[in-house]
């Protein structure tokens, strides 16, 4: 869904990416984690600015916990300053 009033470039219509200027993509992800590598690709696939956050350097468990209270896997993702799961919901941002 597109809004000219909510995005300036990220979401996608007619192969163009619409982002929020102040906002961008967080990836919540931990070491020798494939899922995590492959938002990671994905979001340089589809020249889209993220951020990415490794378990034990930059944040640990238990903040992992506080922020993700019913998440189990890896990656967490941020998208829009919405927690939208992990790699197969940021894909389907992208679809």
């Amino acid at each position: 869904i597109y809004s000219t009033s909510k995005f300036s470039r990220i979401h996608v219509r007619n192969n163009v990416y619409y982002r929020r200027i102040s906002e961008m993509i967080t990836i919540y992800g931990k070491p020798q984690c494939p899922y995590c590598d492959m938002a990671q690709a994905l979001c340089n696939q589809k020249g889209v600015e993220y951020e990415y956050k490794s378990l034990g350097t930059d944040f640990t468990r238990e903040e992992m916990m506080e922020t993700f209270p019913t998440a189990r896997t890896f990656p967490q993702i941020i998208f829009m300053g919405e927690k939208i799961g992990g790699y197969n919901e940021l894909k389907a941002q992208f679809d």
